[in-house]
C-alpha cells in the first residue's frame, strides 16, 4: 500500500481524528468525543461558488483533498491534511489550507442560500394550495420577514452563522518543518503600511521532530507512540530509552499505527500479531538480532574472502620467484600472473615492493 493510503486510513480513524484535535485545541482534554464526530466528503466541500468560471481550479483542488480527512460535531468543522502523508515539508501549506478552508466556508454560504430558497420555495406552495395570498411579508420557517435585498444578493441572511472549520497538517517526517508557518512568512513586505493591509492566515502544524516528549505524551491514541518512534527513527540510543520508558504502551500497538511507522520510517519489522494489538519492543529486538546475525554472516563472508585473497596472493608469489629462477623474464612473468610488472619485480627481489 502506499504512504498516502496508509496514512489516510489511520488519520481517519475517529479515536486518532479526535485525539489530534484534543490535543491541538485543549492541550489533552477530552472534549471532543469520537462517537459525536460524522465523517465529511473533503470533495464535495470543496464546492464551486458563484460562476462557472471557479469549476476548473476548484476540481483541481477536490482532487488534492480527497487525501484529507474531515469531520464534524455540527459546533466546529475539523480537517486534518495530511495529503501524500505529509512525510516531505509542504512550503505552500499555509496557501493551500488557506484555500481549503476559503472553500469551506463559501460551501456553507451556498448551501445556506439553497435552505433559504427551498424554504421560500415551500412556504409558496403552501400559501399557492390554501388559496392565500402573498401580501409581500412571507414568513419564513424562523417566522421571519422576507429578506431585505442584501440577504437576498448573498443568500446569506443576518442571522445565519458559519461553523468555524479548524486545519491541522501532520507531518511525519522525522526533521524539523522548516517551511512557511504562516501566508506572511512566504512574501517579502518591508512597508509595514503594506503588510498591516494584508490578511495572514497561520499554519497550525504538529511536527514531532518539534515537540517535547511531555508534549506528545498528551495525545492518548496510538499516535502517540507513533510520533515518538518518528521523532527518534534516525538514533537509535534515543530510540532505545523511548522504547523502554514506554514499555508498556509499545507492547500493545495497533496495526495501523505500526502500519505508518514501518511506511514513514522505512522500518521493516517482523511483527506477531495478537488480537489486533502488536508488541514492538519485541519486534525491534528481533529486527536488531537479525541484523547482528547478517553482520555476523557478512564478516564471516568476508573473512573467508580475504583468506582466498591472501592464499591467492601467495601462490602467485611463489610462482613468480620460481619462473624468475628458470630465467623467464620479468614482463612475461607479469603478464602471464596477471599483475604489474613494478608488483613482481618486488616478489623476486629486483627492488622494494611499491604496492
Amino acid at each position: 500500500m502506499k504512504a498516502d493510503t496508509i496514512t489516510k486510513d489511520y488519520i481517519s480513524d475517529r479515536e486518532i481524528f479526535s485525539d489530534v484535535f484534543n490535543y491541538y485545541i485543549y492541550g489533552g482534554r477530552q472534549v471532543i468525543i469520537p462517537e459525536q464526530l460524522e465523517e465529511r466528503d473533503p470533495t464535495e466541500i470543496a464546492l464551486p461558488y458563484g460562476a462557472d468560471g471557479a469549476a476548473v481550479p476548484v476540481q483541481k483542488f477536490r482532487d488534492a483533498q480527497k487525501l484529507c480527512a474531515v469531520m464534524t460535531d455540527g459546533k466546529l468543522e475539523y480537517v486534518i491534511c495530511g495529503a501524500e502523508a505529509q512525510a516531505r515539508i509542504h512550503n505552500a501549506m499555509a496557501v493551500r489550507n488557506n484555500l481549503y478552508d476559503a472553500l469551506e466556508y463559501a460551501g456553507q454560504v451556498s448551501e445556506a442560500a439553497k435552505s433559504h430558497r427551498k424554504a421560500r420555495q415551500k412556504e409558496r406552495e403552501q400559501k399557492q394550495e390554501s388559496g392565500e395570498e402573498n401580501t409581500g411579508q412571507e414568513s419564513t420557517e424562523e417566522g421571519k420577514k422576507t429578506p431585505d435585498s442584501h440577504e437576498f444578493l448573498s443568500g446569506f441572511w443576518n442571522g445565519d452563522r458559519l461553523i468555524p472549520s479548524v486545519t491541522v497538517t501532520i507531518y511525519f517526517g522525522a526533521d524539523e518543518w522548516t517551511g512557511p508557518r504562516s501566508l506572511l512568512e512566504m512574501m517579502e513586505v518591508d512597508d509595514p503600511k503594506v503588510k498591516a493591509c494584508l490578511n495572514d492566515y497561520k499554519l497550525h502544524v504538529i511536527a514531532p521532530a518539534q515537540m517535547s516528549d511531555e508534549e506528545i505524551g498528551k495525545l492518548q491514541s496510538s499516535l502517540r507512540e507513533v510520533l515518538l518512534f518518528i521523532k527518534y527513527s534516525k538514533n537509535k540510543e534515543e530510540l532505545d530509552r523511548i522504547l523502554r520508558e514506554n514499555e508498556e504502551r509499545f507492547k500493545e500497538v495497533e496495526r495501523r499505527a505500526v502500519d505508518v511507522i514501518e511506511v514513514m520510517t522505512n522500518t521493516q519489522l517482523k511483527c506477531e500479531e495478537r488480537e489486533g494489538k502488536i508488541d514492538m519492543c519485541q519486534a525491534i529486538q528481533e529486527m536488531k538480532m537479525e541484523a547482528e546475525r547478517k553482520g555476523e554472516l557478512r564478516g564471516e563472508l568476508r573473512g573467508e574472502l580475504r583468506g582466498e585473497q591472501k592464499g591467492e596472493l601467495k601462490k602467485a608469489q611463489e610462482a613468480a620467484r620460481n619462473f624468475y629462477n628458470l630465467g623467464i623474464e620479468v614482463e612475461k612473468i607479469a603478464q602471464g600472473l596477471g599483475y604489474a610488472v613494478e608488483t613482481v619485480k618486488g616478489w623476486v627481489g629486483l627492488r622494494p615492493e611499491r604496492n
